[in-house]
């Protein structure tokens, strides 16, 4: 996002750029070609002062060349390099001045730079040409030749500025002051031929010549001034040529005009060199004057040129750095907004939309509308549209979340019901085979009877995992500690192949009561997955034992195992468990063991065993208890205990029937075998305490005869089927306390009392009210009838009192349903505040 944002403001910008630089180019080449111009021009005041040095030299170079030359032999040369050795010193120095100046100039232009090398060419000669002028050995027109060079390389220099063809005005300024410089020049070309002939006393046969050609030039050069000047510039000159110094000299060069046949006039020499030097100084002043207004001109172009070349490079600059400032500006804002709305996303999806569905998935309590943040950009444009529209898909996935929780919750509601319905009819089915049971006296008909009774317990562990799945606990509970191994039997006694499994549990520990139930359960599911994925001539191996300070048990089977994958996968499942759906229905016994490990924090884990599966679970110490005093402990039920057995017991209770019994699992249907001796019958192999296979096999289809101590036999007492209630039951002793809350309870039959309930009812936790939450069926303490045929007769109760007691039935029905609510609760958070 941020490269396409840079993309797009970054290309206008560079457009732009582009086309200032190349404008602002333009502009800097031409201040630079104004600011080299007006150098050159103002370089015309050094130029100007050296060309009026070598015009006084030259002029009276040519004065002493004729005196000398008229003089002969006897001239005095002395005095003619005593009169020139000052003028040649003062062009010396105005070109030393020269020099200075146009240093600055090394990288103009090529014109200019060719141009000042041949004045420094032509200059050179002059210097080197005065040693001629003494001696009188060259010719005047070989000497003053060299100045003339000079003088004119020095005009076309003085000429070379150019600003350009766009600039008229300042091409005339060069114009103006380069004309009066030519007219200036010839002037005092004209005063070099009058006084070399005055010195000499006569004209030359082409000095006339040269003369009239001389005045020509200057009439032409004076009108091209005239055209180009100023009108104040003009009058400048007109004032100046109506100067009595400049009027005195033009009158004595007009009396060197030729008059007919007359010749022409011989001016005095001294009277002629001090009026043309006072003209040439008025032609000075003015020249300078125009130069300098040359000068001024082409500086203020320059720094007008300069002014407006940094006043458009300011104001490309300032409006870059404005549409930069912009750019960055809108960039940030449009960044910021996606990043925000962008967090917001990742936020809503990673975190909070999770953790709502999490909350509904474990509704308890009813809760109103779940408040959705609002967006968190809040502008008008298409940013803000879209954060509004995806606050409105997040509003609408918690709708669908909040309205898919209260289906779930429905759906749960009805597992819970017809669980409990199945419950319930389950239960009246054991007490109706129970009844079946007592009444039956023949073996084979005992025997399907107790297979049934065994179908009916399973079907009660199912309708148990069917109130896993739908979150709620079982009804079944114990409120005192219970030995881990007496719970690993139970938890046999509740599969179909309880005949293959083997236990090992050599520690004496004990769970707590409220895990009794769940724990049963967890085991029997792990058991079932044993037998039921093994070979029917294998047997499944458990081990228990302390480790640390929690306990472990290991299941081993010798199956067909699974492989890595499926492993990996189990293990993932029972780590976190799922949330309900069709496959937690396929896989119900990992589903429900995965949740009830969960609930308890018990640690399953599966691994791959020596042929088969080894399933391990970890038991923290949280779990386990103390062992409990044998003072709170109920007498068996006599389902577990056959009547001899109870007898043994209470007439011998330390030789611990009970406890030497739980070396095996007891086998429903299992037809009873014979046993010797006078020992009691173990209620879970049929056999004798201590005896580990029949002496006698017994006949098929009758119970075996017990001798009694006096010789006769007696009919051996027949077993019941085992379930986790029988197995849980505990040793006989104190009638008070204790016990396992369920269809059967725990049973005082042997004594012929009923027992109190339990000192500590067992709930389900408290409500947010701080009201304990009761758990369906658990404070049952139904009493057991005694086994035997001899029934008390049946007691008709009161019609009135039944009356009674089922219109305050349909009272708390009724009251019920209109304290019924759609509205779903959710847990409390970590902070004790409700979300």
């Amino acid at each position: 996002m941020r490269t396409k944002l840079a993309t797009v403001l970054v290309l206008p910008s560079v457009a732009f750029l582009v086309l200032a630089g190349v404008q602002t180019r333009g502009l800097v080449g031409q201040t630079t070609a104004l600011s080299d111009f007006a150098q050159q021009v103002g370089i015309g005041r050094q130029i100007s002062t050296v060309v009026d040095r070598l015009q006084q030299e030259r002029d009276r170079s040519a004065g002493e060349l004729a005196a000398l030359r008229k003089a002969g032999g006897g001239a005095d040369r002395d005095a003619a390099v005593a009169a020139l050795k000052p003028l040649q010193d003062a062009s010396d120095r105005a070109m030393t001045e020269l020099r200075a100046a146009a240093e600055p100039l090394a990288d103009a232009g090529a014109a200019w730079r060719v141009a000042y090398s041949e004045v420094l060419e032509a200059y050179d000669q002059v210097v080197y040409i005065r040693a001629a002028v003494p001696p009188a050995v060259l010719s005047s027109d070989t000497v003053l030749s060299n100045y003339h060079r000079a003088i004119a390389a020095l005009l076309e220099l003085l000429a070379e500025p150019s600003p350009g063809d766009d600039q008229r005005a300042l091409t005339n300024a060069v114009l103006r002051y380069v004309q009066l410089s030519r007219v200036k020049e010839l002037s005092s070309r004209i005063r070099a031929e009058l006084y070399a002939a005055a010195r000499a006393g006569r004209y030359e046969v082409d000095d006339q010549v040269a003369l009239t050609d001389l005045r020509a030039q200057q009439l032409t050069a004076l009108g091209a001034f005239r055209v180009a000047a100023t009108a104040d510039q003009v009058r400048r000159y007109d004032q100046t040529s109506v100067d009595p110094a400049f009027v005195s000299a033009a009158r004595l060069e007009e009396q060197t005009l030729p008059r007919g046949t007359a010749e022409p006039a011989l001016l005095p020499a001294t009277q002629w060199w001090a009026a043309s030097e006072q003209r040439q100084e008025l032609l000075r002043q003015l020249e300078s004057e125009v130069l300098d207004d040359a000068v001024r001109q082409a500086d203020d172009a320059s720094a007008r040129q300069l002014r407006d070349t940094l006043l458009v490079v300011g104001g490309i600059v300032g409006v870059l750095l404005v549409a930069v400032l912009i750019s960055l500006l809108v960039g940030r804002s449009v960044a910021r907004s996606m990043r925000l709305l962008r967090g917001q996303a990742l936020r809503i999806a990673q975190v909070e939309l999770p953790h709502t569905l999490d909350r509904l998935r474990a509704v308890d309590r009813p809760v109103g509308a779940i408040d959705v943040a609002p967006a968190v950009v809040d502008s008008q444009d298409e940013i803000g549209e879209l954060a509004e529209a995806f606050v409105a898909v997040h509003r609408s996935a918690v709708d669908v979340a909040v309205e898919q929780a209260m289906m779930r919750r429905n759906v749960n509601a009805m597992f819970v019901n017809l669980a409990r319905r199945s419950q319930v009819l389950v239960e009246r089915q054991l007490e109706l085979l129970d009844e079946l049971e007592r009444e039956e006296s023949d073996p084979d008909q005992l025997e399907n009877l107790f297979k049934l009774d065994h179908l009916a317990a399973r079907m009660r562990r199912n309708d148990e995992s069917l109130l896993v799945l739908a979150g709620t606990e079982s009804s079944r509970r114990w409120n005192r500690p219970v030995g881990l191994g007496a719970v690993l039997l139970a938890a046999s006694a509740e599969i179909e192949q309880y005949q293959r499994v083997r236990h090992d549990s050599r520690s004496d520990l004990h769970v707590v009561g409220h895990a009794v139930g769940d724990l049963v359960h967890l085991f029997a599911e792990l058991l079932e997955n044993a037998t039921a994925f093994s070979r029917p001539d294998t047997v499944v191996r458990v081990v228990a034992g302390a480790e640390g300070p929690g306990a472990y048990v290991e299941i081993i089977d010798e199956g067909l195992g699974m492989s890595p994958a499926a492993l990996a996968e189990a293990n993932a499942v029972l780590a976190e468990p799922p949330a309900a759906d069709v496959a937690a229905s396929e896989r119900m016994g990992l589903f429900v063991v995965s949740h009830l490990g969960a609930r308890h924090g018990v640690r399953v884990r599966l691994r791959g065993g020596h042929e088969g599966l080894v399933a391990r679970v970890g038991i923290p110490a949280g779990l386990l208890a103390a062992a409990p005093p044998a003072a709170l402990d109920q007498p068996a039920a006599p389902r577990m205990l056959t009547s001899q057995v109870a007898a043994a017991s209470r007439l011998a209770p330390d030789a611990g029937p009970l406890r030497a019994a739980t070396a095996e699992l007891p086998v429903a249907g299992r037809r009873p075998l014979a046993a010797p001796g006078e020992l009691p019958v173990s209620p879970l192999t049929g056999l004798p305490l201590g005896v580990t296979s029949p002496a006698t096999p017994p006949l098929p289809g009758r119970p075996a005869a017990t001798p009694e101590p006096g010789g006769a036999a007696v009919p051996r007492p027949r077993p019941v089927p085992g379930r986790a209630e029988d197995v849980l039951a505990p040793a006989a002793g104190s009638p008070v306390g204790g016990g396992w809350f369920s269809r059967q309870g725990p049973s005082s039959a042997v004594l012929g009392v009923t027992p109190a309930p339990a000192a500590t009812p067992v709930t389900g936790g408290t409500n947010e009210r701080g009201l304990p939450v009761r758990v369906p069926m658990a404070q049952l303490t139904a009493v057991t009838r005694p086994a035997g045929p001899n029934r008390s007769a049946r007691h008709e109760p009161d019609p009135e009192a039944v009356g009674g007691m089922l219109s305050r039935y349909y009272d708390g029905v009724r009251r019920a349903e209109a304290e019924e609510t759609t509205e779903i609760y959710l847990p409390r958070d970590e902070g004790g505040r409700r979300q």
